[in-house]
């Protein structure tokens, strides 16, 4: 049974590109696609008349032109397509339940505007289970970044904090046969911000510079292992991370970040780097959730 990627599409450029994306994606990891409209019927308490059979059949309508528009576009993918009866945020979560990715689509340049309306987008990219990638449109199509460029990947912590974050951006850079750029950004820590077991491990490496190096080779070295065709590129950079990563991301294929799950903190939240990346990188942003 091959790996399933679940794409969310609502009729709009954005979606439609979103779509365009995840198809390509797809191919290239030989999966497959599963397209989802999500159309809540909801009787509201207003005085006129809504006709459930006209709304039905235009939902129908925006998943069989996204369907079709798709199997045009890419002949051999494998492709299922579902209207779901409930709202955005649920219907996408439980159908990227046990897939290997969401996919959904972002307006321009700017702020992230949310995923269909509001803050879908950024509710499904703080609370999914799976990575979920972020496309930007212009005109109705994917805005990629450069065709030859790098894949990004921001790592944070140690190496089983990072692994999540780092195997999907290895596969990633595998598929697309991409080089890949590890970047790690470090700042001078507080009084308080490292452990004396870090600063004295520091001091005999030379120096902060040096012990972040250290860090990331270390959280690297498996995955260098099991994808030798992988291009590696190392960057240690003094900065704040989402600084950082945008600065070394403006002509990257796609930006990977983690998104910390913390079981103990009520509510989903997306994490300080994956949120101002998402809301100013100009190439696909995905967001691996990690423990």
């Amino acid at each position: 049974m091959k790996r399933t990627l679940v794409v969310g599409v609502d009729g709009s450029p954005e979606s439609r590109a979103a779509a365009d994306w995840a198809a390509q994606e797809a191919a290239r990891r030989d999966m497959h696609v599963h397209v989802v409209h999500a159309w809540p019927w909801q009787p509201l308490a207003v005085p006129f008349v809504q006709d459930r059979d006209v709304e039905a059949r235009r939902a129908q309508e925006i998943l069989e032109e996204s369907e079709a528009e798709l199997r045009r576009r890419h002949p051999r993918l494998s492709l299922t397509a579902e209207v779901v009866p409930d709202g955005p945020v649920p219907a996408l979560l439980r159908a990227a339940k046990d897939a290997e990715m969401l996919v959904l689509g972002t307006r321009g340049h700017g702020a992230l505007a949310g995923f269909l309306l509001g803050s879908y987008g950024q509710q499904l990219i703080a609370a999914a289970e799976c990575p979920v990638v972020s496309v930007r449109a212009r005109h109705g199509m994917p805005v990629p970044g450069s065709a030859e460029g790098e894949v990004v990947v921001g790592q944070q912590g140690g190496v089983e904090e990072s692994a999540d974050v780092l195997r999907f951006a290895f596969e990633t850079a595998a598929a697309r046969r991409a080089p890949l750029r590890a970047v790690r950004a470090w700042s001078l820590p507080p009084v308080y911000g490292y452990s004396p077991g870090s600063m004295w491990i520091a001091d005999q490496l030379g120096g902060l510079e040096p012990y972040e190096k250290a860090a990331l080779e270390q959280a690297l070295e498996p995955w260098r292992t099991r994808h030798p065709e992988v291009d590696v590129v190392a960057h240690v950079e003094q900065g704040s991370a989402g600084h950082v990563l945008l600065s070394v991301a403006s002509d990257a294929q796609l930006l990977v970040v983690g998104r910390q799950i913390r079981e103990s903190t009520p509510g989903a939240r997306t994490g300080s780097v994956a949120h101002a990346v998402l809301h100013h990188s100009t190439c696909p942003v995905a967001v691996v959730p990690h423990h």
